[in-house]
């Protein structure tokens, strides 16, 4: 059987941080499916339609990675697609609880899915979208932060 993680997130916008994730979870899962969830009680800078375009660019190379869009829960997402994983990164102990509490729960409502958390790169660890999102809004230079596929000057035009 294929083994398929879902890596849910709002991703506004995807991080060098989740860049790594990913790849880095390429070698644990046969397929891992990037999914953009919609998170309204979040401010976002990049439109849901150009977020699911900038992660189409950044792993149009990567077959093994599928970008698709979700609404509900994860668990229910995932039980849709036949994925038995939740891929997660961790930067800091506070990420630890707050994804504990989630993967805990998200047990209890699908027993047979599993959360997977992989630790965030020592030098991603400070990297954050809400971080990137105001240096974007402030005209700094975040071609440090986002992976190098990602032209953020090409969506900020549109």
């Amino acid at each position: 059987m294929e083994k398929i993680a879902v890596f849910p997130g709002s991703f506004d916008p995807f991080t060098v941080g989740h860049e790594s994730i990913v790849l880095r979870g390429l070698k644990l899962f046969d397929k891992i499916v990037v999914a953009v969830g919609q998170n309204t009680s979040k401010n976002n800078l990049f439109s849901f339609d150009q977020r699911m375009r900038m992660l189409q660019d950044i792993f149009q190379d990567e077959p093994r990675v599928e970008i698709v869009t979700f609404e509900g829960l994860t668990v229910d997402f995932c039980k849709k697609i036949n994925a038995k994983f939740i891929l997660r990164g961790l930067r800091t102990s506070a990420d630890f609880e707050f994804e504990r509490a989630i993967g805990q729960v998200n047990k209890m409502l699908n027993n047979e899915l599993e959360t997977v958390f992989l630790l965030t790169s020592t030098n991603h660890t400070p990297i954050t979208s809400t971080i990137v999102r105001e240096i974007i809004k402030n005209e700094g230079d975040v071609s440090q932060l986002v992976p190098t596929a990602l032209d953020i000057k090409k969506y900020l035009k549109e």
